[in-house]
């Protein structure tokens, strides 16, 4: 698993930190310090790709509705077809919480 090659005391850290955020005005403010508006922005465009692609969107439609590229959406539906289902875990549990 490539994520095994991430583990370590800084990203323990960093999740760490993400974790103990208790809503979302806390986020704000933490991802705000830590990240670009753009790094910010193109984090929430990657999920909203994911969700538009679990919903059966065309490249296309997504492209049009997001702005992200058509290598992102391929990145993004590779990681859902072969990757940790993460994206599914979160857009599930968001779901659920809305």
């Amino acid at each position: 698993m490539q994520i095994d090659k991430l583990r370590g005391r800084e990203l323990d850290q960093l999740f760490n930190a993400i974790l103990s955020l208790k809503d979302l005005d806390e986020c704000y403010r933490f991802f705000d310090d830590l990240c670009t508006i753009n790094e910010i922005q193109s984090l929430a465009q990657r999920l909203e790709v994911a969700r538009m692609l679990q919903e059966g969107n065309t490249y296309h439609k997504i492209e049009t509705e997001t702005g992200a590229s058509t290598a992102t959406i391929s990145r993004v539906k590779r990681c859902l077809n072969y990757g940790n289902d993460a994206y599914t875990m979160a857009l599930q549990r968001i779901e659920v919480s809305e």
